[in-house]
């Protein structure tokens, strides 16, 4: 998943997901190099942190 889309499913920014998500322990994948590099994320670590994190 492309990091608007997390940001999206999360109803937050895309740069609070590049600033919060490794402090939450939700891993980015970097493809590229540099600070243009495109950062993705795994559909099921995504779909799995956020079962982890709902509230009951």
């Amino acid at each position: 998943m492309e990091t608007s889309e997390v940001a999206a499913m999360l109803s937050m920014s895309t740069s609070w997901v590049y600033r919060e998500a490794s402090k939450l322990g939700l891993k980015g994948y970097k493809l590229g190099r540099g600070k243009n590099a495109k950062v993705l994320y795994k559909r099921t670590e995504v779909f799995k942190w956020l079962e982890q994190h709902k509230i009951h």
